[in-house]
């Protein structure tokens, strides 16, 4: 979330951020010269001033500070204005845009709370299975879809459990259950965030930096995050859990009983598997499973091609094409519960958080502003000293500092921000930059 200053929009503090970022990014465009006979890397470094003030701050929405670079970056000979908007128009953007629309079908024929109430059911009533039964379809879910939007279905689902307990157990250790499970929820739907590439918005953020800034680099797959993502996020998943449980349950573990009547009762208010439902849910999963093997695997003498070999250009194809390509499907097929209507249409379609795809372009613009300018080059002259210390040390600094960073700004603003420096460090003292 973004550093709240005030409310009211024409507030003192909220002015002077609004008018203060601007000013200053003013007078460092005059007064320094970061680089002699380069002004536009001070101009660059000027524009990541103000756009950082405006995303930490929340003055205006993090989309419209996302179009800086659209006005900035031709006006002061950055780049052209024909250049500028392919950051906002890429692969990564599409990958995103075809997952969004997949989702939205997703949530609009409540797809996701039957497989959320499913999965329920199969955990059982004692209360740390009920605890990893809330906690399992909160990161399954928040893989594919919106965090936010998976925790908004599941809380009320909970606080139903909740009430029934509350009417039955005995108080003190009710709210510790109830506080246990709430919190297991949220950190779920962060923790599943991680495992996919389009499951939280700074993954992809990521991928489209490291493209832009490192153009020779292999790209970073759907399957290659994956692979990386999921053992990664099992292990926090399960480190949440015990100490959750640890925490929380105590004596809820003997002292409550949780009738599942309340979530056997929603799951048959659902009735059957409508054909909508059964047609999202084998597009989602085809569409995970052609994200998964796009690439073939290659492990020594061990080859397996993927499915883009059977074209004759498998270079082209990527992980936005097969999103794209699933969304439109859905675009085509019929609904049998809305006669002449499709599966997906524009009014769903229209739920689309465009103000993130925004956000996207605007960090990706920024990056490659970077590149264009030199700064990234300047900055990663400057952290050089850095080299200095020891990579594990460099790495728990920057995981400290970003976290306690992303508990004021926005995680995807804090991630375009620090990015592209990031890589210019990597460079600068010799380390691989995705280790960084």
């Amino acid at each position: 979330m973004a550093l709240e200053l005030e409310r009211d929009e024409n507030s003192p503090a909220r002015l002077m951020a609004l008018i203060g970022a601007p000013v200053l990014a003013l007078l460092m465009g005059v007064f320094l010269d970061l680089v002699p006979g380069r002004p536009e890397t001070t101009y660059t470094a000027a524009v990541a001033l103000w756009m950082a003030l405006w995303w930490m701050t929340g003055v205006v929405p993090l989309a419209v500070t996302a179009l800086l670079p659209l006005v900035l970056f031709p006006a002061l000979g950055v780049m052209s204005a024909k250049s500028v908007p392919g950051y906002y128009v890429n692969d990564i953007i599409f990958l995103f845009l075809g997952g969004f629309l997949v989702a939205l079908a997703m949530q609009h024929w409540n797809l996701h709370r039957r497989i959320a109430l499913r999965l329920l059911l199969f955990f059982g009533g004692k209360p740390s299975r009920v605890l990893l039964g809330f906690m399992t379809p909160t990161f399954f879910l928040s893989m594919w879809i919106s965090n936010t939007a998976t925790t908004m279905m599941m809380v009320p689902i909970a606080l139903s459990v909740i009430i029934r307990l509350e009417e039955q157990g005995e108080p003190l250790v009710t709210r510790r259950f109830s506080l246990g499970l709430l919190l297991a929820i949220a950190y779920s739907a962060s923790i599943g965030g991680t495992a996919t590439l389009i499951g939280t918005p700074p993954n992809a953020s990521l991928v489209a930096i490291v493209e832009n800034t490192f153009p020779e680099a292999p790209d970073i797959s759907f399957a290659a995050w994956f692979a990386f993502g999921l053992p990664l996020s099992l292990v926090l998943f399960v480190t949440l859990w015990v100490v959750i449980r640890w925490r929380f349950l105590g004596k809820a573990r003997d002292a409550v009983s949780i009738d599942m009547d309340t979530i056997r009762s929603q799951y048959q208010s659902m009735g059957r598997v409508t054909f909508e439902q059964a047609v999202v849910f084998v597009v989602f999963v085809s569409m995970a499973l052609l994200w998964l093997t796009r690439k073939g695997i290659d492990i020594d003498t061990f080859a397996v091609p993927g499915w883009s070999a059977l074209f004759p250009y498998p270079a082209y194809l990527r992980d936005g094409t097969v999103a794209i390509s699933m969304a439109l499907l859905l675009f085509a097929l019929p609904s049998r519960t809305v006669p002449g209507g499709r599966i997906l249409n524009w009014e769903i379609a229209r739920g689309v958080p465009w103000d993130i795809i925004l956000l996207f372009g605007g960090g990706f613009a920024l990056a490659g502003g970077f590149a264009e300018s030199g700064l990234a080059i300047w900055a990663g002259e400057q952290l050089s000293g850095l080299g200095a210390f020891s990579p594990v040390v460099l790495v728990a600094g920057m995981c400290l500092a970003v976290s306690f960073l992303t508990e004021l700004t926005s995680n995807a603003a804090t991630t375009e921000m620090l990015l592209p420096i990031i890589a210019a460090l990597g460079v600068a003292i010799k380390i691989h930059p995705l280790f960084l």
